[in-house]
């Protein structure tokens, strides 16, 4: 009985023996399970830095390639916008050059029958009733053509006393004056207009050559005749 007692706490030792050895090896399993969790949490934080370096410097570097395709095409734009609006602006000026020069043609074409109309008036006189219902009849024909002329923008030019100028002017005559100094105008032979500010018909005229010019000339015309008088004389005596 001694003896089976024994044995029973043999194998009770036995059972506590296995049992701590059960207790370390699950300790000593459950050490190396946290070792293995904490590298391979330790390898997964390494690689997730990794990939978020990764990450970052591939997104950093498409949007610094983004920017650059951002000022290559701000830089397109504007330069297009510029063009499109030189062009604009271009058209529009090609537009209104060629407007003017429609209106100019038709206006310039008109301007005769204006001249023709300022010929009659100055040549007409009327003296019986019935010429001078013609002629207020005329005056009011002639009034309607310089209103039309005058809303297209058509102005006459005022050039007597005015100096001179090829711009504005075409000098048709050129004699000597005691009132007006050279280069000044004396006359106006074809009136001139402007359209807008612009020439439309430049002015014909007379163009004084100053005082003391005539004089001048039959001095010179006086001398070659003394001169030649002289050399037949000479030429007499010789014979």
């Amino acid at each position: 009985m001694i003896e089976n007692q024994s044995d029973n706490v043999e194998n009770k030792q036995e059972e506590v023996s296995g049992e701590d050895n059960s207790i370390e090896n699950l300790s000593s399993d459950k050490e190396d399970v946290k070792e293995s969790d904490e590298l391979s949490l330790e390898e997964n934080s390494n690689f997730n830095n990794e990939d978020l370096k990764n990450t970052i410097s591939n997104n950093d570097a498409r949007l610094e390639q983004l920017e650059k395709e951002h000022e290559t095409l701000k830089s397109q734009y504007v330069r297009i916008a510029a063009d499109f609006d030189n062009f604009r602006k271009r058209q529009s000026r090609d537009q209104d050059d060629l407007k003017i020069q429609l209106v100019s043609k038709s206006l310039t074409a008109i301007l005769p029958i204006v001249d023709n109309f300022e010929r009659a008036r100055q040549q007409l006189k009327p003296e019986s009733e019935e010429a001078q219902a013609l002629h207020r009849s005329y005056q009011g024909l002639y009034k309607q053509l310089v209103d039309v002329l005058k809303q297209q923008g058509v102005a006459p030019m005022r050039v007597v006393g005015q100096q001179f100028d090829p711009n504005l002017h075409e000098a048709v005559l050129r004699e000597p004056s005691e009132e007006c100094d050279e280069d000044f105008i004396i006359e106006e032979l074809q009136r001139g207009y402007h359209l807008d500010g612009k020439v439309l018909r430049h002015a014909l005229v007379k163009v004084s050559m100053g005082p003391g010019k005539q004089n001048s000339q039959e001095q010179i015309e006086k001398d070659k005749v003394e001169e030649g008088t002289v050399s037949k004389e000479i030429v007499s005596d010789d014979k």
